[in-house]
């Protein structure tokens, strides 16, 4: 308590020092900024924390001309993104990203595999930062908002609270992840994993081609990345190198714009699975073989598509879910009895148990369906199962409380969708912002969240850090 209060009484004395330059105006507004981000009112040191909406003065234009400049590094056309990992409108959008966290006064460094820093230097640099982030990669033909609000209103919280005066003690870094999508490689969270010192990994990425046979590391290399296989432990980190980590994000979901609550606090982010099928039967021309005759790799395909849906329903528990993304047939002709089919299956839940069973179940459902239909099952591989997250609970407490003094309410929320976070919650404390977006869409191009929303969140997110690094 004693060390809290002799930090409020220098915090006060910088910025009465500051307001004594320019007049009784900035010596009020200083009194103000004292107030809302020492956590003690200047006039009685009291330990209650008082906040004022209006003071945290977001750059929303700036923020909403940054959204629409990011979203031009495209290979889509508008108002749809593509931007895939290691793409040349990748390689813009991370130059562009740097360049943004500059103008901020940051300073700016990369790893091996490109995840991007922006330090703002506490008054007690050595203990560890508080970091804050997202990513900034898009499957095809999504939307500007996934991933880009957690960079951009990070370097904005940081900005606002530059524009107040505030003086962190630990350090303030904003973190630009790698692929955070398994677009280009089949691998999510490529930049969050090896932060996380996944070796599992480490040793995959040696091995991956995308669709193009072009490897993880010729693809770095283009992007202007020449790493190597030894390079990738470069880039773990250890356990507690950040004090905490809380990314802001779009909820994914209806929930919030339904019930119409600006914002949501993350407890938990669900366990999330992926699982690669073949099967394997016999082609033939579409007219000539019979029904009873045929071995459909296609067909069952489709009947494991729909044994997914029954296994995620018998669960009894409406977190437990499941998606087939990807149905490929081979050769993909209207008149050719598929010969080889390919399916991809993703199904998560907040219980890891759970979860697993009904993995279980698909398996023994897939190898039913290859005995009864005459086809091979040539591959059932889990190609990721990661064990859920919780947030902490003394993160979600000081997001809570952020969000109360800004006269906010805010819903306690399970996350079902993958999240940077997720892995970041292995290296340190973590928490996560849902802010609402339009009909709860992701992933397509009417994603879509507005400026009021965008503002609540990323004040959230400023005075949340604010707290996090007086600690």
């Amino acid at each position: 308590m004693a060390a809290n209060l002799l930090r409020a009484l220098e915090f006060c004395l910088i910025l009465f020092t500051i307001a004594s330059i320019g007049g009784t105006s900035h010596e009020e507004q200083a009194r103000k900024i004292t107030e809302e981000f020492s956590g003690f009112p200047a006039h009685s040191l009291h330990s209650h924390f008082t906040l004022s909406p209006s003071t945290a003065s977001v750059d929303i234009e700036g923020l909403r001309r940054q959204i629409e400049e990011l979203a031009s590094f495209s290979d889509a056309p508008g108002p749809a993104v593509t931007r895939v990992l290691y793409s040349d409108k990748d390689v813009l959008a991370r130059r562009y990203i740097k360049s943004l966290m500059v103008q901020a006064g940051l300073l700016v460094r990369e790893d091996a595999i490109g995840n991007i820093y922006g330090r703002w230097d506490g008054s007690e640099a050595d203990l560890p930062p508080v970091a804050s982030g997202s990513h900034i990669d898009a499957i095809p033909y999504s939307g500007k908002y996934d991933g880009v609000i957690g960079v951009l209103g990070a370097i904005e919280a940081i900005n606002v609270l530059k524009r107040s005066g505030f003086q962190p003690k630990r350090s303030l870094e904003v973190i630009m992840f790698t692929s955070e999508e398994p677009t280009r490689f089949g691998i999510s969270c490529i930049g969050s994993r090896l932060l996380a010192g996944s070796e599992e990994l480490a040793d995959a990425l040696k091995q991956v081609v995308d669709g193009q046979n072009i490897s993880f590391f010729e693809a770095a290399r283009s992007a202007g990345y020449p790493i190597h296989q030894e390079d990738l432990s470069s880039v773990f980190l250890k356990k507690e190198s950040y004090h905490s980590f809380v990314e802001l994000h779009i909820e994914q979901g209806p929930i919030l714009e339904e019930e119409g609550i600006p914002i949501g606090i993350v407890t938990a982010i669900a366990a999330p699975a992926s699982i690669s099928v073949d099967f394997e039967g016999n082609g033939g021309h579409a007219g000539a073989v019979l029904m009873p005759a045929r071995n459909d790799a296609g067909l069952a395909a489709a009947e494991l598509a729909l044994a997914v849906e029954k296994h995620v329903l018998e669960s009894g528990c409406i977190d437990t879910v499941g998606t087939v993304g990807v149905i490929e047939l081979h050769p993909g002709a209207i008149n050719s009895i598929p010969s080889k089919a390919h399916i991809e299956i993703d199904t998560r839940d907040i219980d890891e148990q759970r979860r697993n069973a009904v993995i279980n179940k698909i398996r023994l459902s897939a190898i039913r369906i290859a005995e009864n239909r005459g086809v091979t099952l040539s591959k059932f591989k889990i190609v990721n199962q990661d064990p859920p997250a919780l947030s902490s609970s003394s993160i979600t407490a000081t997001m809570q409380d952020a969000a109360r003094q800004l006269n906010l309410h805010s819903k306690p929320m399970i996350s079902r969708a993958y999240h940077d976070s997720l892995f970041m919650a292995r290296i340190s404390p973590m928490g996560m912002i849902f802010i609402p977006c339009y009909k709860g869409y992701s992933h397509k191009p009417e994603e879509f969240a507005s400026v009021e929303e965008i503002t609540n969140g990323v004040k959230v997110l400023a005075l949340t850090l604010a707290k996090l690094s007086l600690e």
